[in-house]
């Protein structure tokens, strides 16, 4: 689970931020919150953050972004940390870009942090932390490691370090060695933390392609609840040869795909999807396609393009809001403008199912940023589960939570406060209406000279 991120000089964060799951001592909702008891701690199940145009919200996501790629991924031997700082002072931009973590783990908390900059990394943290202490595994700086002293013995872990590179995270490197004590921070970034963003795909979608996968029919009910038109979802056997792909792409198809292996495709210009398998020597591929009822009960095919935006939408974040209702779900899913080609009402039940299924032993997160302020409603959200982003004359983003305001009641509009002004993060909308003017006169008199 998310306990706090923090980050610093990163786009528009000029100064440090810090975001929060951690409850307020607020009762609003509270059965469905997650107790660590071990940490007398209650942790949120969803966080959303509401603001202006260019006010923060996507920096927030991209920040997430980049720290998980660094962690997961890492850089090329000579590559460039593609950091991004704060721009607009130039005394800041020339300071590291710094990021923090805290972390709820297989019943253990840990806050892993690091600074850098586009050349190396010049600090790096983690530290385990228990309900009465805190145990530094391991301190970066100076270019030197600092063990804990029950890890100082191991010669192998010396090694590992004396193997990375300047431009490249400890962490990272240690699970390429076969490092396995530091393995649960390295997974929770790389499965538990999933960033969906406005134009991304729902990528394990080979689930919805057989109707033996557990994940097919509930898929199938709820885009019928959804009122999306769509019967079913299913797969059509295309020819190899036939996909729409370069040349080069089916040849490193046929070099790299090995018997039984299965290779997942979209073809983004057209929103198809495509499942590349290896059978018996040849390939084979299937295509997810969609299915609706004609008048007479029969079912009609369409392929993916064919379906309106908002379907296509429904399609690629539904399943995160399936995984994360499941039972033993330890997914925190972000996902950027949720409600981009949503309904406002099929957005809100999305989210009213994701709560439903959340009590104090479920251990998944949702993280939603948006412009939709039907969801700022307090009978639907608390006040610590609702952020605002808002950017300052000097263009730099802060973060403050609904918490954080001073007499604000459980029982209060919030909307009708936010759209007045009251709580910032709105647009500030300073349109010249005499440029207006200017702008049709000048656009009559063109097309009274004879302009087309």
């Amino acid at each position: 689970m998310l306990i706090t991120f923090s980050c610093e000089n990163y786009k528009s964060f000029r100064d440090q931020v810090t975001f929060s799951m951690i409850a307020s001592k607020e009762r609003q909702h509270g059965s469905r919150l997650c107790r660590l008891e071990k940490y007398q701690t209650r942790i949120l199940p969803i966080a959303t953050i509401f603001g202006g145009n260019a006010s923060g919200k996507t920096n927030f996501f991209k920040a997430l972004s980049f720290a998980k790629s660094f962690i997961v991924r890492g850089t090329q031997p000579e590559g460039r940390i593609p950091v991004d700082p704060f721009r607009l002072d130039t005394g800041v931009s020339e300071r590291p870009v710094r990021f923090r973590f805290e972390l709820f783990i297989d019943n253990r908390m840990y806050e892993f942090g690091f600074a850098v900059n586009t050349k190396e990394v010049l600090e790096e943290k983690l530290v385990e932390i228990s309900s009465s202490s805190e145990k530094v595994l391991y301190h970066r700086h100076d270019g030197q490691p600092h063990f804990d002293r029950s890890l100082a013995k191991d010669d192998f872990l010396k090694f590992a370090f004396q193997g990375t590179r300047e431009n490249q995270l400890f962490l990272t490197n240690s699970i390429s060695q076969k490092v396995e004590v530091f393995r649960p921070v390295y997974n929770w970034f790389k499965d538990s933390l999933v960033l969906i963003a406005p134009d991304s795909r729902f990528n394990p979608f080979e689930q919805f392609l057989n109707d033996e996968q557990p994940l097919y029919k509930v898929m199938n009910e709820m885009l019928n609840q959804l009122d999306t038109g769509i019967g079913c979802l299913g797969s059509e056997a295309i020819l190899f040869e036939n996909i729409p792909f370069p040349k080069e792409i089916k040849e490193r198809l046929q070099e790299e795909v090995q018997e039984g292996a299965t290779v997942r495709i979209i073809d983004e210009p057209m929103n198809d999807r495509f499942i590349i398998t290896r059978k018996n020597g040849d390939l084979c591929a299937n295509k997810l396609v969609t299915y609706h009822y004609k008048t007479n009960g029969e079912r009609e095919k369409f392929d993916m393009r064919q379906e309106s935006d908002g379907s296509q939408r429904i399609i690629d974040v539904l399943p995160a809001f399936l995984t994360l209702s499941e039972e033993n779900s330890k997914k925190v899913f972000v996902i950027d403008e949720v409600n981009r080609s949503l309904h406002p009402l099929l957005t809100r039940k999305l989210i009213e199912m994701y709560l439903a299924s959340c009590s104090p032993n479920k251990k998944s997160q949702l993280l939603l940023t948006t412009h939709d302020v039907l969801l700022m409603d307090q009978s639907l959200l608390r006040r610590d589960e609702m952020w605002i982003a808002e950017r300052d004359a000097d263009g730099a983003s802060s973060l403050i939570s609904f918490s954080e305001f001073v007499n604000m009641r459980y029982d209060k509009d919030i909307r009708k406060s936010y759209l007045q002004g009251r709580l910032g993060g709105i647009p500030k909308i300073l349109i010249d209406y005499a440029l207006t003017g200017k702008l049709q006169r000048l656009h009559r008199k063109g097309e009274g000279n004879g302009s087309q």
